[in-house]
């Protein structure tokens, strides 16, 4: 077993004290901290604490005794997975991931970092606000109509006859009107339209602050969780969490972001039918999702004893401490568990989070 060291990222969207408060550091920092990586990704693996190798390296030098025979024969010599830490201080970008398919094909072309799909899951550690998936379209046009925008009723035509993709397609490219569509929206007082007012102070002008009124409003408690398959068109909006996903890098932005958008590449992979799901966890704390990419387990005070059988774990405590086998974690501090080391014992006073690849068939 390996404690780790792991990287956190310093993207403009995250907060100055979350991550450093779970890590222990003084807060608040410097500078933003929006996400803190746990895995073997190669754009920021998490080094074995005392030594000077990651573990990429670590699973590198024996694939066998840190993935185990399964993993090695789904994933090939890979991590499958990437847990992460994410604080969301200002809203995300809205984004889409390719499925496995798109994925394979899209990097052979040139259009993906990689050939791997990115299903993810968010865990809430705090409430946390995020807009995943359609609203039934009838829905979505009457919001847009309540604007009172004549320019706007095309777009809620097409919503009206089925043509989800089309109308958001055309919604995007109406960035003539946003500062009006805004000014329209703030005189109504509602939560989604209040939305669009707060990310169009972020990003003025940008179309995709209109996205509230197209796209279903998620708000989790702690420890609920929200799973986002291929396809399902979404933005975090606030909320500090723990997030699972495939390890992969393709992501496929509309707007709400500096980075480099896509439209028509994310119109033609987003599923208007994709809907997000709401994921209660078992008795036993997992998360249980359609991902075979990974699977998360949330254990608390009290729930401890084996884990069962083989696999490369992660292991994350966000509260409290624990003690996995003769090692003590406190809050903020995480653990390696190679494959080799079979059905570890965990004992619990407090909360952590444990990360493993999925049982489901690829």
């Amino acid at each position: 077993m390996h404690l780790l060291d792991n990287p956190v990222k310093d993207y403009p969207w995250g907060s100055r004290t979350d991550i450093a408060t779970l890590t222990e550091r003084p807060a608040p920092t410097p500078g933003p901290e929006a996400e803190m990586w746990l895995g073997a990704h190669p754009a920021g693996p998490s080094i074995l604490a005392g030594a000077d190798r990651s573990l990429t390296e670590l699973i590198a030098a024996d694939p066998l005794a840190a993935l185990g025979a399964d993993v090695l024969d789904r994933y090939s010599r890979r991590l499958p997975y990437l847990m992460k830490v994410i604080s969301v201080a200002r809203p995300l970008s809205l984004q889409v991931h390719p499925n496995a398919e798109q994925a394979t094909d899209g990097h052979a072309l040139g259009l993906y970092h990689d050939p791997w799909p990115k299903p993810e899951l968010i865990c809430a550690l705090t409430p946390f606000t995020a807009l995943a998936g359609f609203r039934p379209p009838e829905q979505a046009a009457m919001l847009l109509d309540r604007l009172g925008m004549a320019e706007l009723t095309e777009v809620s035509a097409l919503l009206r006859a089925g043509a989800v993709r089309e109308g958001l397609d055309l919604l995007l490219q109406r960035r003539q009107i946003t500062d009006r569509v805004v000014w329209a929206a703030s005189a109504i007082h509602h939560t989604d339209y209040a939305l669009i007012a707060h990310l169009a102070r972020q990003h003025p002008g940008d179309p995709a602050c209109l996205a509230p009124l197209l796209l279903q409003r998620h708000e989790l408690h702690p420890g609920q969780a929200l799973f986002l398959g291929a396809g399902v068109l979404h933005c975090y909006l606030k909320g500090f969490g723990v997030e699972i996903m495939g390890s992969s890098d393709n992501v496929v932005r509309a707007g709400l972001t500096g980075k480099p958008v896509n439209r028509a590449e994310l119109l033609r992979i987003t599923d208007p039918d994709a809907l997000p799901l709401q994921i209660t966890p078992a008795v036993t704390g997992e998360y249980d999702t359609p991902s075979p990419e990974f699977r998360l387990r949330r254990i608390q005070h009290g729930a401890g004893g084996r884990l069962p059988g083989s696999a490369p774990r992660i292991l994350l405590c966000t509260a409290g401490t624990a003690t996995i086998e003769h090692v003590r974690l406190r809050k903020g501090q995480s653990i390696f568990i190679p494959a080799a080391h079979s059905s570890p014992t965990v004992s619990v006073n407090g909360e952590i989070f444990c990360a493993e690849p999925g049982t489901r068939a690829p």
